[in-house]
């Protein structure tokens, strides 16, 4: 049994690597694009619902959104940035900007901010609390909106 285990362990770990290798930068434009859109679309649902009530409350889908953004934010996006994917390098295929890798501390700070503030989200969107939830949807935009006026063109 204890072979077993150490052998499936071992495969696991083996597996892990195949998909641990570095991307090209158009790949990760490509891959953080994808999770940004992602996590846009699960905003707009919650807007829809909690903001502009165009849509009936359904706290359960609210939840769910919630979690995703949640689940993108802390998937390790900050590793599909690096030297080579802004604006300067791929043109507009991007709208990183190179004063980004000049401001990685800042970068880094806004990143941890919109991560607390995401998941901050998910946690006030399982009470349910359609106010809470609203205070804590405008703190999360705030956050994707200082890193985008500091590092996104236009």
């Amino acid at each position: 049994m204890k072979a077993l285990l150490i052998g499936g362990l071992s495969a696991a770990l083996l597996a892990t690597g195949a998909y641990a290798q570095p991307l090209e930068p158009k790949d990760q434009v490509k891959n953080r694009k994808a999770g940004y859109q992602f996590m846009a679309w699960n905003m707009g649902k919650i807007k829809a619902q909690v903001v502009d009530e165009s849509v009936p409350y359904d706290p359960l889908k609210v939840q769910a959104a919630a979690n995703a953004i949640a689940a993108v934010a802390n998937s390790g996006m900050g590793e599909l940035f690096s030297p080579g994917t802004s604006r300067a390098e791929l043109g507009k295929q991007t709208r990183l900007k190179a004063d980004f890798f000049k401001n990685l501390d800042e970068a880094s700070r806004l990143g941890r901010e919109f991560n607390l503030a995401a998941n901050q989200l998910a946690s006030v969107a399982a009470s349910g609390d359609k106010g809470a939830i609203k205070a804590a949807f405008g703190e999360t935009g705030k956050t994707c909106k200082s890193c985008h006026d500091k590092f996104r063109h236009d």
